[in-house]
């Protein structure tokens, strides 16, 4: 029997690898989406900070400033029509020592070249006016008024699944084994099938110069992974501060933030470390602690307040500071890599520059006479949850207030949790103060032949 064939086939479901699989279906290619995780974000695109940046401090001119800001445009269109959230914050860019404030005008300058024009200097009793909880030793900053929050896991959701129920197909625990170019068509073979495609967009994060030198013989660009490490404060601590607090950046990082979550928290990181491992972020107690005698330098009253959850992830960082696209016509191959810490806000705008680019080697597409657009639940705190609407609500997670039909929601449809990791980000069930310890046996139970690998073991016959 011959392979399934595709127009598109996208490898890796990270922010932009189901950003780049909506876009192609929207544009009228049959898609598959190749992922080697058991779901959707099992990689870099698990953890970040959950930022929609203007781009007021990228390097002028570039791809990355470009695609940030087309992609900013995009997900403040299409944002009510998928019901994702936007927390409309604002950032403030604070300077703490003369050297760091003296940068503020060019900060300033750079932010105009680059089109954000609403960006205002602040001197310290402005600051302190705005943000009164904030160390009395900042020296003054700049207020960038589009800079926002949004929820870092519901968008990539959204992407996929109208990618998905517009006729695309997404199939996950299946790593790219080989492939190689057949005449018009690449033969790809992977852990769950094989399949026809006429041309492959690379996505695969900390795996893509991999995934490039398997395909092409040889990678155009070498994966350098960086651990950052978060810190989650308690709900409570968010009535601290309204705005994004940001670092004056430096040259290779946008440095430790301190922000507000759309699900009620506080959040400060990341880290920045080079490391070689692609697998495993792990936490460490003293660079945890760092972070937390960072933000507590910075808002004092943090302080006092109690940690609800740390974790880290890693960042598809490469040898070069810019994004790492490369397209090669010939072979209907396009490579989406390097992509670091502003992919969350970027993915739709290189999800179009990528169809834009690769769209004459498919001359024949014709976009979809009727396009489905589902919403995605809510999980974001200043907007209605599910637990406050009529009906069934029973509260499976109490501390995050999920409620069993969301949970439910969440196990079908057309992208369902495969494993824990999933529902978690598509409910925030076990992710509040008690981490689990109370809901985990129910959630276990209704998950129950949903994932591959249970939660918990058959409960023995009592017979038996």
């Amino acid at each position: 029997m011959s392979e399934p064939a595709f127009d598109v086939a996208v490898i890796g479901a990270g922010v932009v690898g189901c950003a780049v699989a909506r876009r192609f279906v929207l544009g009228g290619a049959r898609v598959l989406l190749l992922e080697k995780g058991a779901d959707l974000l099992s990689g870099a695109s698990k953890a970040n900070s959950a930022i929609l940046h203007t781009g007021f401090d990228a390097p002028g001119g570039s791809l990355e400033l470009a695609c940030m800001q087309r992609g900013y445009a995009e997900y403040m269109q299409i944002a009510q029509a998928l019901n994702l959230p936007v927390l409309e914050t604002g950032a403030l860019v604070a300077a703490w020592s003369d050297q760091e404030f003296e940068r503020l005008a060019q900060l300033h300058a750079q932010a105009s070249d680059n089109g954000v024009h609403d960006v205002q200097r602040l001197d310290r009793a402005e600051m302190l006016a705005r943000e009164p909880h904030i160390a009395p030793s900042v020296r003054g900053g700049l207020l960038v008024p589009g800079e926002h929050v949004i929820d870092p896991w519901s968008a990539p959701l959204a992407y996929l699944r109208q990618a998905v129920e517009n006729g695309g197909r997404a199939v996950f625990d299946a790593p790219l084994l080989a492939g190689r170019r057949v005449g018009a068509q690449w033969r790809l073979h992977s852990a769950r099938g094989h399949f026809r495609a006429r041309c492959v967009v690379n996505c695969a994060g900390l795996w893509g110069d991999r995934v490039e030198a398997m395909l092409l013989g040889q990678a155009s660009f070498q994966i350098k992974p960086r651990k950052g490490q978060f810190v989650v404060f308690d709900k409570s601590a968010s009535a601290l501060l309204r705005s994004i607090l940001l670092p004056v950046p430096g040259e290779h990082s946008k440095g430790i933030v301190l922000t507000r979550t759309v699900f009620g928290n506080l959040l400060v990181g990341p880290t920045a470390e080079e490391q070689e491992d692609r697998s495993r972020a792990t936490v460490e107690r003293a660079a945890l602690q760092r972070l937390i005698d960072k933000a507590g330098q910075l808002l004092p009253a943090l302080r006092t307040m109690p940690v609800t959850a740390v974790y880290a992830g890693l960042r598809p960082a490469s040898e070069k500071k810019e994004y790492r696209l490369h397209l090669q016509a010939d072979a209907g191959y396009f490579a989406v890599g390097g992509i670091r810490s502003t992919g969350l806000t970027a993915a739709l705008g290189l999800a179009a520059h990528v169809f834009d680019r690769l769209r004459p080697c498919l001359p024949d597409l014709a976009p979809p006479d009727r396009v489905l657009c589902s919403p995605v639940p809510n999980l974001a705190e200043h907007r209605e949850r599910d637990w406050e609407k009529p009906g069934d609500n029973d509260i499976v997670c109490h501390c995050e207030r999920v409620t069993r039909r969301e949970i439910e929601a969440a196990l079908t449809g057309p992208v369902p949790a495969l494993d824990l990791g999933g529902l978690k980000r598509r409910t925030r069930v076990c992710m509040g103060r008690c981490q689990g310890f109370h809901c985990a046996a129910r959630v276990a139970e209704l998950s129950a032949g949903h994932f591959h690998a249970p939660l918990a073991l058959a409960t023995l016959d009592r017979h038996g």
